[in-house]
């Protein structure tokens, strides 16, 4: 896998991967496949949907733990500060410490350069909040949320699917 191969795939998946409408139901709807995949899998992780101003799905499945709840808080502020993948911001960053330069000013008990929030987008709009995985490893952290999206949109996965490693 290169990174940079991920990187293209992350954008393309952004720019294809859009809303017309989004509300409650449709928040629940994401979070319900993301739950249901997680128990059918046995799949330890915490999953968020929300928009920006408001939390509108959150489950905990078993094998996780008080600090997901914080992974997932510092990876949606990373999303809503740079309006992409958390994990494309994290590959692009290429940081092993997984924080932001000092620079920047995005500090870690905020933000976090790790995979799993994908950024809700509205056609001709934007990004207006994010899917959030945390607990598995951040590539399927990410591919996670991108599945949940892509079913709720009725896309076929496979074309928006990171390249198997």
């Amino acid at each position: 896998m290169a990174t940079a191969d991920d990187i293209a795939k992350i954008i393309e998946q952004e720019r294809g991967l859009e809303f017309s409408q989004f509300d409650e139901h449709v928040a629940f709807s994401i979070g319900a496949r993301v739950r249901d995949r997680a128990v059918r899998e046995k799949l330890g992780l915490v999953v968020d949907v929300r928009t920006w101003d408001r939390q509108m799905f959150y489950a905990a499945m078993p094998g996780t733990t008080a600090d997901n709840p914080n992974w997932v808080r510092r990876k949606i502020n990373t999303v809503q500060r740079l309006l992409k993948s958390s994990y494309r911001v994290a590959l692009e960053q290429a940081r092993e410490d997984r924080l932001f330069a000092p620079n920047r000013a995005l500090e870690g008990a905020d933000f976090v350069l790790a995979g799993g929030a994908f950024p809700i987008r509205m056609k001709g709009f934007g990004p207006i909040g994010c899917v959030t995985i945390s607990g598995l490893h951040e590539r399927d952290d990410h591919q996670v949320a991108v599945d949940a999206v892509v079913d709720e949109l009725g896309l076929d996965k496979a074309a928006f699917a990171l390249a198997k490693i």
